[in-house]
């Protein structure tokens, strides 16, 4: 075995004059299942405040393209639990690596939104349901957004 001299120069630099990387170990905490989920996550929640923005004004087109599924309550509040399940864990999960809330600053008022358009909102005009659950699916997206934005400033250097 090759003995190899791995001191480090007071200014930083190895015996061969290379720089040594302050930031190398931040990428080792990264892992791509969580970056999926962000992935998903974004992308559910940009599509439901899609569909809730639009759904007023094609409502009635969707059962003659064989669609009229996606104007039914009961898709809605399943589309809704699994983008309210799929944010947390993401989220949370997110946070403990990163300790940054501002991802979950941006979701969690976006999925009481996203809750309160397919509850309570359901008794009003359609009007407010879409406003409340588009919004909320905006404000979930932009937490994905963030949180992907966040890890991938993670692995690069800051200075």
């Amino acid at each position: 075995m090759d003995n190899v001299d791995t001191s480090v120069a007071l200014d930083g630099r190895l015996p061969d004059g290379s720089a040594v990387s302050a930031c190398a170990p931040a990428r080792a905490t990264h892992t791509h299942g969580w970056d999926a989920a962000d992935r998903v996550g974004a992308t559910a929640s940009f599509l439901c405040a899609i569909h809730c923005a639009l759904l007023p004004f094609v409502l009635t087109a969707l059962p003659l393209v064989g669609l009229g599924f996606l104007a039914s309550h009961r898709f809605e509040r399943y589309f809704v639990l699994f983008a309210v399940a799929l944010a947390l864990l993401a989220l949370i999960t997110g946070y403990r690596r990163h300790r940054r809330a501002l991802p979950l600053r941006l979701a969690l008022p976006g999925l009481a939104l996203l809750l309160l358009g397919v509850t309570w909102a359901e008794a009003y005009p359609i009007v407010l349901h879409a406003t409340l659950v588009t919004c909320g699916g905006l404000l979930v997206a932009s937490g994905h957004f963030v949180n992907l934005w966040i890890d991938r400033r993670r692995g690069h250097c800051a200075h």
